[in-house]
Formats: C-alpha cells, structure tokens, sequence
C-alpha cells in the first residue's frame, strides 16, 4: 500500500509515451525527496535545475512548515540563519511568469512555487514548496470551482479525494513538478515540531542536485 500511495499521482498523469523528464534529488535529515519535474512548465523546470547545479539549495532550510499543508524551503537566507530569525524575505533578484495548465494541480507531493501577492502571479526565483495537503471532498471541490471558475475532471477529484492537496491554490501558484519517491519524508517533514512563525525548532536542511532523466511511460 506504501509503494501504490507514492506511485499513484504519477501514474496517472497524462503524459506523452516515453517522454523524458528531468529530476531532482532533495536529500534531507529525514531522507531523500525525489522530484519529477514538468516539462509543461519550461521555464520553472529550467530555473531550479540551474540553481540545483549552482548548489544554491545546499543547507539552506525548509524554513516554513505546517502540517496537512505544505513545506516550504528555498529562502538563501536560511542558509546561516540564527535560532528564531525570521525567514521567507530572501530571494534572487528575479521572478518568474506563471506558467499554469488545468492538468497541473495541487494534489499531494507536488511542488510549486512561492510567490509574493503580485498581479501577475509571478513566481519566486527560488523558493517554493511540497504539498502534504489533506483527503478533500466533493463538497469541497464544489466550492473551490464555484469560488475561482476552476473545473476539476473526474479523475482530479478522485485524486484529491484519495490523496488529498490544497485545490484552494489552484491556477493561483504555479506547479511545476511531483515527488514520485519519498512522500514519506515529505509527511515526516511535515509533522516536526514548529515555532510561531511555521518555522521547525531542529533545523531541517536540504542538498538539492539533478538526478537522472526518466522516461514516462
């Protein structure tokens, strides 16, 4: 059942036979979050790949963390921050354009980027964060449609229903990759002990590098 929960977002996805994807590996305290990124979104998937070649990410932390939601990291001030300190400023001097697709949605294990309360709805340079989310229901979908004009297929919803996400920040920041190994550690990431500001009272450090192209089937 393990293996059917982190395997089941992936499989189900639409994508092209044999297409190549790009990867990541976030390796933490808590062991190692593997990333499959979209190439629906070039100029997302592009961007941390040349960060995680630059090593920007290496021991800078998930900085804000709060449980049934998300895990967010990326800040470069992190990387040497003291016990307490405020984090969620930093940043690299640029942003990205949004790069929304209604097959690219919040559900569980997905990463997406942060962003500021811009317009445009243009991304962070570099931070983002992995959905832990919670089982949402049809209710709730109902709502979130009527709310922000998304429509959510039959297929999103069982999704969400089984896996759970966030579907509230749909088509509001951009998703542009999924975990396909190591949800577990994202939940264990999840779950810490936080202060006031989200932020874990043990550090949890990230190294971030490319990992090997997959093939989609």
């Amino acid at each position: 059942m393990k293996n059917l929960l982190i395997l089941l977002p992936f499989c189900l996805l639409s994508f092209k036979s044999k297409e190549k994807r790009h990867t990541l590996e976030i390796t933490t305290d808590y062991g190692v979050i593997k990333v499959m990124l979209y190439n629906e979104t070039p100029q997302h998937r592009d961007n941390i790949l040349k960060l995680a070649n630059k090593h920007f990410y290496d021991s800078t932390l998930f900085h804000r963390v709060i449980k049934d939601f998300m895990i967010q990291g990326g800040d470069p001030q992190s990387r040497h921050a003291t016990a307490g300190q405020m984090l969620g400023e930093g940043d690299v001097g640029y942003t990205i354009p949004a790069e929304f697709a209604p097959n690219l949605y919040h559900k569980k294990g997905v990463i997406a980027a942060a962003r500021d309360q811009n317009r445009e709805k243009r991304s962070s340079g570099c931070q983002f964060y992995i959905v832990e989310g919670k089982p949402v229901t049809d209710a709730e979908l109902d709502g979130v449609e009527k709310s922000t004009g998304v429509k959510y297929t039959a297929q999103q919803r069982e999704l969400y229903k089984i896996l759970g996400g966030t579907p509230r920040l749909d088509q509001n920041y951009t998703v542009y990759g999924e975990v396909y190994e190591g949800l577990n550690v994202v939940d264990s990431i999840a779950h810490v002990l936080t202060d006031r500001s989200d932020r874990p009272v043990k550090d949890v450090r990230m190294f971030v590098k490319e990992g090997k192209k997959m093939k989609v089937k």
